[in-house]
């Protein structure tokens, strides 16, 4: 009889999504988040989920999903050569913000790999240099506490929670100096072309707005403050 209690596998690693489409990508990157914001009230990430170090191009990708637990980054390494360029890594931190499971060693793998970026539900470490090598991370600040090879599982490839939003592999990512967005990649098509119509129509507004004629006016905001005043 064995005293050896049963356990699930270490790491789980799913199947790779289907790739994004090239015209998509590149309406995306066309598009600022908060165009997005103007017209969805899922999918924007966690705004304590910052760019690192002022490093802040518009980026937009596939991602490629990680769950990466506590201080033990070796899935992380392991995800890394699953990727194809135009990637974006998407870590679920599991809840941990004290260990930081990415710096400019690990970027730089990345970077060779492809992966244009990172998003990180913690701390990045190595702030200085990720900016000056310009690999982008969103994260949870920096911290100079690392992860190591400890061999404590994980998971690639999966659905996963990244800043309060459910991610799942191959979701199309939008990020920029004003946010983060994951999308379905079955929806992202029609998201990104009402948002990048929205933000013509925005530009041209703003392009032709009268002189003199107060905001409430324009928009129709003091119509319905002043048909219903107590």
């Amino acid at each position: 009889m064995t005293s050896q209690l049963p356990s699930l596998p270490r790491y789980r690693i799913g199947s790779e999504a289907p790739a994004l489409d090239g015209d998509l990508i590149r309406l995306l990157a066309d598009c600022e988040t908060t165009m997005l914001g103007h017209i969805l009230y899922w999918g924007a990430m966690d705004p304590e989920i910052r760019p690192n170090a002022g490093f802040v191009p518009r980026i937009a990708g596939r991602a490629l999903t990680v769950q990466c637990p506590g201080p033990c980054s070796t899935i992380l390494h392991h995800a890394i050569g699953l990727a194809t360029p135009g990637d974006i890594l998407v870590i679920d931190r599991l809840g941990d913000r004290r260990y930081a499971c990415l710096g400019d060693g690990v970027a730089a793998a990345a970077q060779a790999q492809g992966i244009v970026g990172a998003i990180i539900d913690g701390p990045c470490t190595d702030s200085e240099q990720l900016a000056e090598m310009e690999f982008p991370v969103w994260c949870r600040g920096v911290s100079p506490v690392t992860t190591r090879l400890a061999n404590l599982g994980g998971g690639a490839r999966l659905n996963i929670s990244c800043g309060g939003v459910s991610v799942e592999q191959g979701d199309a990512i939008l990020a920029d100096g004003d946010g983060i967005f994951s999308l379905p990649a079955s929806e992202a098509q029609d998201i990104a072309a009402i948002a990048h119509r929205r933000g013509q129509m925005v530009a041209q507004r703003r392009a032709n707005r009268p002189e003199g004629v107060p905001l409430g006016t324009l928009t129709g905001a003091s119509e319905l403050v002043l048909s219903d005043l107590g």
